[in-house]
């Protein structure tokens, strides 16, 4: 069931990621990203506030294609227009809080999940390692500077 996103909604719902951040839409993406990988859900993620506006090939990837709305339209409009125009908008979750979006998906009949609730699911940002910080003696250093100036010049 592909997931069709108002960005900006769910970044002000997120704890960790500011809608004043000049990266937040890239934040958003790499995020929406792993949550793809993890899930298999294609998603479609749109903003406003895009020049020239369209789909983002930079952003877009991974299961997850990034719109921006073009001057002069904006990103609920985009949304409620691909609802209109879902072939299977009973197999669509649209993930929004703007009143007007979730009306336009519930009457074709499409799913709708809160930003609140959605960002909830997507969890915080990943990390790359939850290794903890190993301390070594003074005897363990130089033993390992030892094994690395040996392997120097081979």
């Amino acid at each position: 069931m592909p997931l069709l996103i108002d960005g900006h909604n769910l970044i002000g719902r997120l704890p960790d990621v500011r809608l004043d951040d000049p990266d937040d839409e890239a934040k958003l993406a790499a995020r929406l990203r792993t949550y793809s990988a993890r899930t298999g859900k294609r998603i479609t993620v749109v903003f406003d506030r895009g020049l020239p506006g369209g789909r983002s090939w930079e952003l877009s990837g991974g299961g997850v294609e990034v719109v921006f709305a073009a001057s002069g339209h904006t990103a609920d409009g985009i949304l409620r227009e691909r609802i209109r125009r879902a072939r299977d908008p009973r197999g669509l979750t649209v993930v929004t809080s703007d009143r007007e979006v979730i009306a336009a998906a519930q009457a074709r009949g499409a799913r709708v999940m809160r930003s609140e609730r959605f960002a909830a699911q997507l969890g915080g940002p990943q990390t790359a390692s939850t290794e903890q910080d190993v301390h070594l003696s003074a005897e363990e250093v130089e033993e390992w500077l030892r094994v690395f100036e040996a392997g120097e010049g081979k």
